[in-house]
C-alpha cells in the first residue's frame, strides 16, 4: 500500500505528458496559438508533478523558444537538464544538437547528433539527416575536403534511406498528410460552391471543414470572406475575430478586422487603433499603417497622436504626396500653420494628379488668406490651383471671396461669373454673385442672382436672408422682405441675423410690437451665437419707443 501514492503520481504525470504531447502535435500540424499555450501549460504541469521526466524539459524548451519566451542558450540549458536525467535519451540529444546548431556551435551540435545516432541504431534517420545538415554548414563555412564531403553524403543518404524505420517521423508525416488532405478537400469544395454562387453550400462546406479538421484559423477566415461578400458584415467580423483568436499571427485576418471596423463601425475607433498598433509589430507596410492611424486619431480629435502618426508615415515615405497632405491637415488641426504650409507645399510639388493637387492648392490658399492675411500668396496659390483644374468651382469661389475681402468687387463678380459658367447648377455661385452685385449697387441683377440661388436650393437660408436685405435696404420694400427673413428663420431657427433683419423690417413697416419682439428674440439668441453687437440690438429696441 505504501507504493500507491507514488504510482498515482507517476500515472498522473504520464497522463499529463500524453495530453501535452497531443497539443504539441496539434500545434505542429495546425500552427494554432491555442494549442501552443495548452502544450506549454501541460509540460509545465508535468515538471511540477514529476520533475524527473526528461521529455518535458526539451519539448518545453522547443515551444518556449518558438514563442520567443526563452533564448537559444536557455533552450540548451533545458536540454542539458533532460540529458542529465536520462543520458541515453535520443530526442534530448537531437533537440540539444538542434539548438547548438542555432547557436552557431556546429562542433557541439555534431557531437550531440552523433550520440543520438549511436543510441538509436536503425531508428537514427532524423539524427543522421540533422547531422548531414550540420556537416553541410561546415562545408560551406570551413575548408572542404574529400573526406568531409563523403562524410556529409554518407549521413545524408543513410538518413534518407533509414527514414522508413523511424516510426515517429512516419507517424507525424501521415498525420500531416491526412490533415492536409482533409483541409484541401473542404477548402476546394467550398471554393467550388463559391464560384457557382452557391453561397449557403459554400458556407456549409467551410463549417464542416472547421468541424472535421479543427483548422479554425483557415476556415473561419474563409467563412468571414464569404460573409463579407454576401454583405453580412456582422457575421464576417465575428468569423475574423474567431480566426484571429486562434492565430494572432495571421496578419491578413488582422488587416481585415481593422479595415471592417474602420469602415463599418466608426464607434469602435479604439478597438480599430489597437488592431493597427498590433499590425505595426509585424514590421510590414509601416507607412500605410501609420497613415491609417493618423486618420483614426483625427476622428478622435487626438491632434498630437495624429500629427505623430502622419509624421512617421511621411518620414518612412517622404515622396508620398498624400502623406504630406494629411500631415499638413493634422498640423492645421493643431494650429501649427507654418508647419502645415511647409507640407502642403511639398504635396503640391510632388503633384501626383492635377485635380487632387488643385484641392491642396485650395487648402494652402485658405491658410494664406484666413490665417496669415497674405492675400498676395493666397491669390497666387488659388490661381495655381485653377490652372491645374479649371473646373474646380470651389477654388474659383474662394478666389472671389479673396477679392471681396479686398474690396475688389469687379474682379470678384468676374470670378463668380466664371464659376457659374463652369457649373450653372451651383447655388452657392449665384448667392456669392448676388452679394457682390449688391455691394456694387446692381440691385436688379443682385435680386436675379439670389432668386436663382434659391430656385436651385430653397433651403439655403443665407440666400433667403440676403435677398430680404436687398428688398429691405436696396429696394425700400420692407413688406416684400418679411417673407424671405421668415423663410430663413424657418430653415435655421438659430439664424440670429435673420431675426435682427426681420425686426428691422417690422420697424420699417411701423409695427413696433413685432419689431420689439424680434429684436428681443435676437438679443436672447445672440447670447449663444454671439453674431452681433449686443449694444446695437439694445439700441434698436430703445429707438423703437424713444
Amino acid at each position: 500500500m505504501t507504493d500507491t501514492p507514488l504510482m498515482a503520481l507517476i500515472d498522473n504525470a504520464d497522463a499529463l505528458l500524453e495530453d501535452a504531447r497531443s497539443y504539441h502535435e496539434r500545434y505542429l500540424i495546425k500552427q494554432q496559438d491555442e494549442d501552443l499555450e495548452k502544450a506549454i501549460e501541460g509540460y509545465i504541469d508535468v515538471i511540477k508533478v514529476n520533475p524527473s521526466i526528461p521529455d518535458a524539459y526539451y519539448r518545453l524548451a522547443s515551444l518556449l523558444f518558438a514563442k520567443g519566451q526563452i533564448s537559444v542558450e536557455g533552450a540548451i540549458e533545458q536540454c542539458k537538464t533532460a540529458i542529465s536525467l536520462e543520458p541515453n535519451n535520443v530526442n534530448a540529444h537531437i533537440y540539444s544538437g538542434y539548438f547548438q546548431c542555432l547557436n552557431g556551435d556546429f562542433d557541439a551540435a555534431e557531437k550531440e547528433f552523433s550520440i543520438a545516432i549511436s543510441n538509436s541504431k536503425l531508428k537514427s534517420a532524423r539524427a543522421r539527416l540533422f547531422l548531414s545538415k550540420v556537416l553541410f554548414f561546415k562545408l560551406k563555412n570551413e575548408h572542404s575536403s574529400i573526406k568531409n564531403v563523403m562524410k556529409f553524403l554518407y549521413y545524408f543518404l543513410s538518413g534518407s534511406m533509414m527514414i522508413m524505420w523511424d516510426s515517429p517521423s512516419i507517424k507525424m508525416f501521415c498525420k500531416f498528410l491526412a490533415n492536409d488532405f482533409s483541409v484541401l478537400s473542404y477548402k476546394a469544395l467550398g471554393e467550388a460552391f463559391e464560384k457557382m454562387k452557391l453561397f449557403p453550400s459554400a458556407f456549409d462546406a467551410y463549417s464542416k471543414g472547421l468541424e472535421k479538421t479543427s483548422q479554425g484559423n483557415l476556415f473561419y477566415q474563409k467563412m468571414g470572406d464569404l460573409s463579407l461578400e454576401c454583405n453580412d458584415v456582422e457575421a464576417s467580423l465575428e468569423c475574423y475575430q474567431k480566426a484571429y483568436e486562434l492565430n494572432p499571427q495571421n496578419r491578413e485576418v488582422l488587416i481585415k478586422l481593422a479595415t471592417i471596423n474602420q469602415t463599418y463601425f466608426p464607434e469602435k475607433i479604439d478597438e480599430t487603433i489597437d488592431y493597427y498598433n498590433t499590425l505595426l509589430e509585424f514590421g510590414i507596410d509601416l507607412d500605410k499603417i501609420y497613415y491609417e492611424l493618423g486618420h483614426l486619431y483625427l476622428n478622435k480629435s487626438d491632434k498630437i497622436h495624429a500629427v505623430t502618426a502622419f509624421k512617421l508615415a511621411q518620414e518612412l515615405c517622404p515622396e508620398n504626396p498624400y502623406y504630406n497632405n494629411s500631415l499638413a491637415y493634422a498640423y492645421i488641426k493643431a494650429e501649427l500653420y507654418d508647419d502645415a504650409i511647409e507640407y502642403y507645399q511639398l504635396a503640391i510639388k510632388l503633384n501626383p494628379d492635377a485635380e487632387w493637387t488643385s484641392i491642396v492648392c485650395h487648402a494652402l490658399g485658405a491658410i494664406y488668406a484666413e490665417v496669415k492675411g497674405n492675400y498676395e500668396a493666397a491669390e497666387a496659390t488659388f490661381n495655381a490651383g485653377i490652372v491645374l483644374d479649371p473646373n474646380n468651382v470651389d477654388i474659383q469661389l474662394s478666389l472671389g471671396d479673396l477679392f471681396m475681402a479686398q474690396g475688389d468687387l469687379d474682379r470678384a463678380i468676374k470670378i463668380y461669373c466664371d464659376a457659374i459658367s463652369i457649373d450653372p447648377e451651383n447655388y452657392l455661385s449665384y448667392a456669392k454673385t448676388g452679394l457682390a452685385l449688391w455691394e456694387k449697387d446692381y440691385l436688379e441683377e443682385s435680386i436675379v442672382a439670389f432668386h436663382k440661388s434659391i430656385e436651385l436650393n430653397p433651403d439655403f437660408e443665407i440666400a433667403q436672408n440676403n435677398l430680404g436685405v436687398v428688398y429691405l435696404d436696396g429696394m425700400g420694400d420692407p413688406k416684400e422682405s418679411v417673407d424671405y427673413f421668415k423663410k430663413a428663420i424657418n430653415i435655421n431657427p438659430n439664424y440670429t441675423l435673420a431675426y435682427f433683419n426681420l425686426g428691422r423690417a417690422y420697424q420699417a413697416i411701423g409695427d413696433k410690437p413685432l419689431a420689439a419682439e424680434y429684436f428681443q428674440m435676437t438679443l436672447d439668441l445672440n447670447k449663444v451665437t454671439e453674431e452681433l453687437s449686443e449694444k446695437d440690438i439694445r439700441q434698436r429696441i430703445y429707438d423703437l419707443f424713444n
